[in-house]
């Protein structure tokens, strides 16, 4: 990322808000370099998915999903083991009835 995480992070919140709906940060990381990973929650079906930051094949950052399931014990699991893993992770939970993420960059699936 090019703007420090907190920063980054802060507009991802300001974008959900504007947009009409729920935002937070879960977990905090280094201000500064921390990974993120999204927890976008469709309201209306109560399903979720994940989203975090890879590079893809050219090169380029490109948002996927790492795990292919919308159970939200399975992601909350992963999101588990990458907090274990990585220290400095940022999670952000957005809900909302579309179950839009609003991830501006590419994002893939």
């Amino acid at each position: 990322m090019l703007l420090s995480t907190d920063v980054w992070v802060g507009a991802l919140i300001r974008r959900a808000e504007t947009g009409g709906a729920y935002a937070t940060v879960v977990r905090k990381g280094d201000a500064r370099g921390g990974a993120v990973i999204v927890k976008a929650y469709d309201t209306a079906t109560r399903t979720a998915r994940l989203f975090t930051e890879a590079t893809g094949m050219d090169g380029e950052p490109v948002w996927i999903q790492p795990v292919a399931s919308d159970s939200e014990s399975e992601l909350d699991a992963y999101v588990e083991r990458q907090r274990r893993y990585d220290p400095d992770l940022w999670v952000v939970e957005i809900e909302d009835r579309e179950g839009r993420h609003f991830l501006t960059e590419k994002v893939e699936g």
